[in-house]
């Protein structure tokens, strides 16, 4: 068993090899908490909840780090904006971003830091670089030399001649306009700590690179995050962190975009659609589903259309659980998932191919239904849980059993009586041979969004 894995930093699919034997250590870039989440952000976390799910399956010890970051020019921009404190706007949003991925079914993560909590380490960190010759105060900022370190721009497979560093306000006295900024001078009514250098706020680079190396140390396995922050802020990480000494991250890994009419979705851009007003309209595991099964390193063209899709592939999923549970019964998962799942899942996190088994496994099961072969339906179901838990989409796992429980519960069984009782009328109507009624009851149902199931148990509802 060997997991392989695409490192952008080599540009290939390469063997998993973990720093420690049986342990996987993995940093993402999380939340910047100016505005509350749209299902772009929330497409990263998925995808590292599955990769993190998988190394769990596969045996790992697995620590995930996952940070907020609560200081930057953004939220400091809101903070003017909105007349009100930058804290509070990051709080808020901050737990916007927890709610979507808790909705979402995302496991939390082993350490959540948050930038404004590790100024001392951030000082460290440049204290380090400017004795090492990597880096320079100018005019109350610290700046990162970016010709003093040899390998600046692989990542991004760039060249520094043809480089254009974007700059902030206020980043003066740089001695190349492409030096980026580790620590920026005060301004008057802007959020600010005290250091050698004066009173200012770190760069955005700065944080990940001194929380990265405080809970997982100088080396870990994996980094991650959006296609976007490959430059200029992993680059910019790599920078700081291996001039200060550290070896870094040995594995890079970026998921792609959600994208809306071709263009990545963003708050900027006017093209998001929000967590929060997503759920109200679809249940969070399909919209799970929707995001977390194509490949990580796909783009998602957003639609209606698509999202109707996949609720209806999750619904053939749903009803062949359904359909065992009503025959035979509660149905533990497998103890291990079928060999072509996991080769799927082995291979650069196939969860496309692996879905396929999953859907494959789901009509076997469906076959030896119809033939009353309740052992091999069983068994199917079985092996369909453990592949949905990998993928954190097991409709009978207590996290999504929990967040359908309370109201609407209530609210399920009240429907549910007032359908059987039509659906007495329309069985009636079909006892006395009036096949017209019995139509056009089953018309109208489906009208108001029901699917309706002839089974040799009776009629089954379910919404369509």
């Amino acid at each position: 068993m060997t997991i392989r894995l695409y490192d952008t930093s080599a540009r290939q699919i390469r063997d998993f090899s973990p720093l420690t034997p049986g342990c996987v250590s993995i940093y993402l870039c999380g939340a910047t908490v100016q505005a509350a989440p749209h299902i772009g952000h929330i497409r990263s976390g998925l995808n590292f909840d599955i990769m993190r799910r998988w190394f769990t399956y596969r045996g790992y010890d697995v620590t995930f780090v996952r940070n907020v970051t609560d200081i930057d020019d953004k939220i400091i921009k809101k903070s003017a904006e909105q007349g009100r404190p930058w804290w509070s706007i990051g709080y808020e949003n901050e737990r916007a971003f927890n709610s979507g991925y808790d909705v979402l079914g995302c496991l939390p993560p082993t350490y959540e830091p948050r930038a404004t909590g590790h100024v001392t380490e951030m000082v460290e960190m440049m204290r380090g670089l400017i004795e090492r010759g990597h880096a320079y105060e100018a005019e109350g900022n610290v700046y990162f030399d970016v010709r003093s370190f040899p390998g600046y721009l692989e990542l991004s497979n760039q060249e520094l001649d043809n480089l254009l560093q974007p700059s902030g306000e206020g980043e003066t006295g740089k001695r190349d306009p492409r030096d980026f900024a580790m620590w920026k001078a005060a301004k008057p009514g802007e959020p600010s700590w005290e250091t050698p250098w004066g009173r200012g706020r770190p760069g955005w680079h700065l944080e990940c690179s001194a929380m990265a190396h405080k809970y997982l140390g100088a080396a870990f396995d994996i980094h991650g995050g959006g296609l976007d922050l490959i430059f200029p802020h992993h680059e910019n990480e790599i920078a700081q962190a291996k001039a200060f000494g550290d070896a870094f991250a040995a594995y890079w890994v970026h998921n792609a975009w959600v994208t809306m009419s071709g263009e990545k979705m963003s708050k900027s851009l006017g093209n998001s659609v929000l967590v929060s007003e997503m759920v109200k309209h679809w249940r969070p595991i399909v919209l799970r589903y929707y995001l977390g099964t194509p490949h990580y390193r796909s783009m998602i063209e957003y639609s209606e259309e698509a999202l109707r899709e996949a609720e209806a592939a999750f619904a053939r999923i749903e009803g062949f659980i359904q359909r065992v549970v009503e025959k035979a019964g509660p149905v533990e998962p497998a103890a291990e998932v079928p060999p072509a799942f996991a080769e799927a899942m082995d291979d650069d996190l196939g969860v496309p191919q692996a879905l396929a088994i999953v859907h494959t496994t789901v009509r076997q099961g469906n076959s030896a239904l119809t033939a009353d072969d309740k052992e091999s339906a069983v068994a199917r179901l079985a092996e369909v849980r453990a592949m949905l838990g990998v993928l954190g989409l097991d409709p009978l796992d207590a996290q999504w059993a929990d967040a359908t429980s309370g109201r609407g519960d209530d609210l399920h069984g009240v429907v549910d009586s007032l359908v059987r009782l039509v659906l007495e009328q329309r069985q009636a109507a079909r006892g006395r041979k009036d096949y017209a009624t019995a139509d056009a009851i089953r018309d109208q149902l489906q009208q108001a969004g029901l699917a309706i199931e002839d089974t040799p148990s009776g009629p089954r509802w379910s919404l369509s």
